[in-house]
């Protein structure tokens, strides 16, 4: 997707700044930011590119503010992931120590405590995702764009964090069983939404829109196509949470099923007869690969996989019928294609 190089350089220039910061304050804040540059590599970045093709194809004339923006979504993105991992207590991502899991290994070495190393290496992961918010903040607040447009992307980033915040509280307060059985499905997908389709798919789009001055009602639409293809999106992340390769996902297959996460497949399944074969597995923290299969084939038999593929696949057409209905240009609209063709093939 064009615009990621750019956005890429930006990037790069944004933790080499920091870099350079960090050194003048000390070691601590140095270890910090060379964890956290650490956890912005590997990802698809495809937020930033996003942005940059949003503006760009929409006909902006702000190359350098809108990579400066893809930048700042990237490390809005990183401050998610930094924290979430703090929240599911996982220590590593994609394979390899994510910031927590750094600080836990260090902490061991130096003879802490179990309850220690947990304890730092849960502040190192807060205080790291509180560095990459700010640093995203900064990062729009100094894009370069027009005063007007600059206030426009700051309240569509105060709504995006606002939104992201409540989604996840919400995600961590089903995943422990506060809410009654009442839970719809309907509830757990407005969840996906406000937790990852707004950050991932309405922002990159609408802060394009807004840099290359588009209308309010391209920006609208924008935000709704983002909604739908982040909402879909979320959905075949689910079902690779629970069904997927973790030597292609990245991601491990257990994790949801332990921590008894209240996703699409697991709302659906409660309304079946298979629910009581799932419940006595779900949330399980030693659940093994042999609990893992039987809670695999009992989501399978009872239909909970099938209606979630199908859902997601209704979310990623009714976007392109939205995106063909607006009256995008072709180039933005063969993107938009292209994206949600990709997620339906996950989708499969």
């Amino acid at each position: 997707m064009s615009g990621r190089t750019a956005a890429d350089r930006e990037l790069r220039r944004i933790l080499d700044a920091g870099s350079v910061r960090a050194r003048r304050i000390g070691g601590e804040h140095a270890r910090l930011w060379a964890a956290l540059t650490t956890a912005t590599e590997g990802g698809k970045r495809f937020r930033p590119a996003l942005v940059v093709a949003a503006h760009d194809l929409l006909g902006g004339h702000l190359p350098g503010p809108a990579a400066r923006v893809g930048a700042a979504v990237e490390l809005l993105h990183t401050a998610f992931v930094v924290h979430d991992d703090v929240i599911d207590g996982d220590d590593t991502r994609r394979g390899r120590p994510n910031v927590s899991g750094a600080f836990a290994a260090e902490a061991a070495a130096a003879g802490a405590t179990a309850r220690g190393t947990r304890t730092y290496a849960d502040t190192a992961g807060i205080l790291a995702g509180d560095l990459a918010l700010v640093a995203a903040v900064r990062a729009v607040a100094t894009c370069a764009a027009p005063p007007e447009a600059v206030e426009q992307l700051l309240d569509l980033l105060d709504r995006t964090v606002h939104a992201t915040a409540a989604g996840e509280l919400t995600d961590v307060r089903l995943g422990l069983g506060l809410e009654d059985d009442t839970v719809s499905l309907g509830d757990v997908l407005t969840m996906g939404e406000r937790k990852t389709a707004v950050y991932s798919f309405v922002l990159p789009l609408q802060a394009g829109a807004l840099l290359a001055g588009a209308d309010a009602e391209t920006v609208e639409r924008l935000g709704e196509i983002g909604r739908l293809v982040g909402i879909g999106f979320q959905l075949v992340d689910d079902l690779q949470g629970v069904f997927g390769d973790e030597a292609v996902t990245g991601k491990s297959a257990l994790t949801d099923l332990r921590e008894g996460k209240l996703t699409p497949l697991i709302a659906h399944a409660r309304t079946t007869d298979a629910w009581p074969g799932i419940a006595v597995h779900l949330g399980d923290p030693e659940l093994d690969d042999a609990g893992a299969a039987r809670v695999r084939a009992l989501l399978t038999d009872c239909g909970a996989r099938a209606v979630v593929e199908e859902l997601a696949v209704d979310y990623f057409e009714t976007a392109l019928t939205t995106a063909r209905d607006a009256g995008l240009p072709d180039e933005l609209l063969d993107g938009v294609t292209a994206l949600t063709r990709d997620f339906i093939r996950r989708a499969a």
